[in-house]
């Protein structure tokens, strides 16, 4: 993949980037994906086997002869995109700077998955909520990384770059970018790294927004891990998120394999076809809207969208350079870190489980906001950016 930089003067210079894939790369992928050696079909009626042959071939069928890589190129390239090394790795991030002057700096972190293709349905309603039928006195100036090992970001050539570090980059990239306050926004990754932000507290953060809060009580969070029942005299609310926490963690293959065995998933990076297959396994809700997506019908993600972020991960060759962020990785994914800073949190029913209000209390002591959905998932700003966007508008007011 070729990209354009200018040559940095210094370390800390903030460089301009452009994404530029020659035509060569994409037939190839076109011919990668038409040569792929396909297995029998599931013996089960559902998806319990994982992501269906009819699924997956009618991905593959688009892909190599409809799909358009450039439509997303050239979404990127209208955006100001800069890399910056850190700790001697360079660092891609778009920044979009509200027409606002008094807009509300916010730095907003994906995950896996996912990469930065997932926000960029909410960057105008956030940066220009005017045309979209919001207050001017609501508007960010927006900072969206890639995570080390991701996308357009470097790749991490010794271990070190976990959760911690990246919260840290964070911070010295809002430094960096001149902002004197910022607030700060993730799910997925995005969500654990935005917690760790929050732990760092530096004096430059004014708050936290989460949709997959890590708001598990840690003793529960160990029990229904290992497989165990919940405890008696649990509210509607906490059971519900029981069941669905424990039947997630009886399908986390896909992370124990990249966070004990990450370079084992070699055929990753020699099969598009296969890429894109694991990418699709994350969570049994996210897998069933996007096999009815592929099957024609029209719900909060198209096949474009879906085929952007694959096609991102397979031309940056980034499946095991993401995946060793698992293994990086010392903390629980969903349960409470201790953060005391105001935080603000979105529960939507088709995340890994939909945070209760109480287990949100609990675990944030300092929460400003709290907005329970009724539709929505995993991904979402990628599914639902008006619902997040408009839940960060409010769960910031008081903030600013």
């Amino acid at each position: 993949m070729a990209v354009k930089t200018e040559a940095p003067a210094a370390v800390a210079e903030i460089r301009p980037f452009t994404v530029e894939v020659p035509e060569a790369e994409l037939e190839a992928l076109r011919a990668r994906i038409a040569a792929t050696r396909w297995p029998e079909k599931e013996t089960v009626g559902d998806q319990s086997q994982g992501v269906q042959l009819a699924t997956i071939q009618a991905l593959a069928r688009y892909w190599q002869k409809e799909y358009d890589w450039r439509g997303v190129e050239a979404r990127l390239n209208a955006l100001p995109q800069f890399v910056t090394e850190i700790d001697g790795l360079d660092i891609h991030f778009i920044h979009v700077r509200s027409k606002h002057e008094d807009a509300l700096p916010l730095i907003v972190t994906h995950g896996w998955p996912g990469s930065i293709i997932e926000q960029l349905k909410i960057i105008d309603p956030l940066t220009n909520p005017t045309a979209h039928g919001a207050s001017a006195s609501d508007a960010f100036h927006l900072v969206i990384p890639s995570l080390p090992g991701y996308g357009f970001s470097g790749k991490p050539t010794s271990s070190g770059w976990g959760p911690t570090h990246i919260a840290r980059a964070w911070i010295e990239l809002m430094r960096r970018l001149g902002y004197p306050r910022f607030v700060a926004q993730g799910g997925d990754w995005g969500a654990l790294i935005t917690d760790l932000i929050g732990l760092e507290a530096p004096p430059e953060l004014l708050g936290i927004h989460t949709n997959m809060p890590g708001a598990v009580p840690p003793d529960l969070d160990k029990t229904l891990l290992s497989g165990g029942p919940p405890p008696s005299g649990l509210s509607a609310e906490e059971k519900h998120a029981c069941d669905q926490l424990g039947f997630f963690y009886q399908h986390l293959a896909y992370a124990l394999e990249m966070g004990t065995r990450p370079q084992t998933l070699t055929g990753l990076a020699d099969s598009p076809v296969g890429l894109a297959s694991f990418m699709l396994d994350h969570d049994e809700k996210s897998l069933e809207l996007i096999s009815q997506v592929f099957a024609g019908q029209r719900r909060g993600l198209t096949r474009d969208d879906v085929l952007d972020n694959v096609t991102l991960f397979w031309l940056t060759n980034t499946a095991i350079s993401a995946a060793r962020l698992y293994a990086e990785n010392k903390f629980p994914f969903l349960s409470a870190k201790g953060v005391s800073l105001p935080v603000a949190v979105s529960a939507f029913p088709d995340e890994l489980y939909q945070c209760p209000r109480s287990w949100a209390e609990q675990s944030y002591p300092n929460l400003i906001y709290y907005n329970k959905h009724d539709r929505g998932g995993h991904f979402a700003a990628w599914e639902q950016p008006q619902l997040l966007s408009e839940d960060l508008r409010a769960g910031f007011r008081s903030l600013r």
